[in-house]
């Protein structure tokens, strides 16, 4: 629905049960101070003189202004991103700041040629089912979606989240878990079941917003770069994910990832040398 629509609908419906609870909540009150039945005349007399009343208006209209800033703010929240109208409306980083994040950048495997295979509009569709179904396994690791960069997504995490129970890396076995049970609806849709890789680094950015007519709040440094170029060598490794040897060594012992050591490599716009390891799925965990 439009954004208007979408409000108005949701604000009828809440004010609705809003209404119906304080006029059940009257029924039951009212039979109770009367000491007597709930279809009793008397009660429902009560009711409607309560109904008539200015006291009940005024809590119903306060009620609902209440709720049309909450939804209208949940809204809003959901078209600009999660926590993105929290940092603009607090100023969190109206002044740039220094983070320590992870970041994965997660890309559709051999997406040039579907896009050719299914057409400009069938692929959009595609793209959106696809993000879609991402969006509860990026949720339920506690990551943050930075960018959808066109069939690529970037998902971030504070350091203390994307540790914590290695969720960064549970994101990825949540969401091929996801794709296989929403296997049947892919292929009766788009003849396919889109495949994914991906490339996680962690390090420090500045964070903050820019823009005048346009604000966003962006985040820079070379962990990015590093994350989207150790993305990149997943099909010379013919990996599913690869991280560095920094990430891995931050990671919980307690909940260890397999992985096998890929070795040091110079990336493509690097002079330092970097350590590389491919994670290992559990196929059993994650249905394979």
């Amino acid at each position: 629905m439009p954004f208007w629509k979408k409000i108005l609908v949701k604000s009828t419906f809440y004010i609705s049960f809003l209404i119906l609870f304080f006029a059940l909540l009257t029924l039951f009150v009212n039979s109770s101070y009367l000491d007597t039945s709930i279809f009793d005349p008397k009660v429902w007399e009560s009711l409607e003189q309560f109904m008539k009343s200015f006291a009940f208006w005024s809590i119903i209209i306060y009620g609902g202004l209440i709720l049309d800033l909450s939804l209208f703010y949940l809204e809003i929240s959901e078209y600009i991103g999660s926590g993105v109208l929290y940092n603009y409306s607090f100023g969190t980083y109206h002044k740039p700041k220094r983070e320590t994040r992870i970041f994965m950048f997660l890309d559709m495997k051999g997406s040039t040629a579907i896009a050719e295979r299914l057409g400009h509009e069938k692929y959009f569709n595609l793209l959106r089912e696809y993000y879609a179904d991402m969006t509860n396994a990026i949720l339920e690791t506690a990551g943050q979606i930075y960018q959808y960069v066109g069939d690529e997504i970037v998902v971030s995490w504070t350091k203390k989240e994307g540790i914590y129970q290695n969720n960064c890396i549970r994101c990825f076995e949540k969401n091929v878990r996801i794709f296989e049970a929403n296997r049947a609806k892919y292929l009766d849709r788009f003849g396919l079941v889109p495949e994914f890789k991906a490339g996680y680094h962690i390090g420090e950015v500045t964070v903050g917003e820019i823009g005048i007519i346009k604000k966003d709040i962006i985040y820079t440094g070379d962990v990015l770069n590093t994350a989207a170029r150790i993305q990149a060598e997943c099909n010379t490794y013919g990996a599913k994910a690869l991280i560095s040897g920094t990430l891995l060594n931050e990671l919980q012992k307690e909940d260890p990832i397999a992985f096998d050591p890929i070795g040091k490599l110079i990336l493509r716009g690097k002079t330092a040398p970097i350590k590389l390891f491919s994670v290992i799925f559990d196929s059993k965990k994650i249905g394979f």
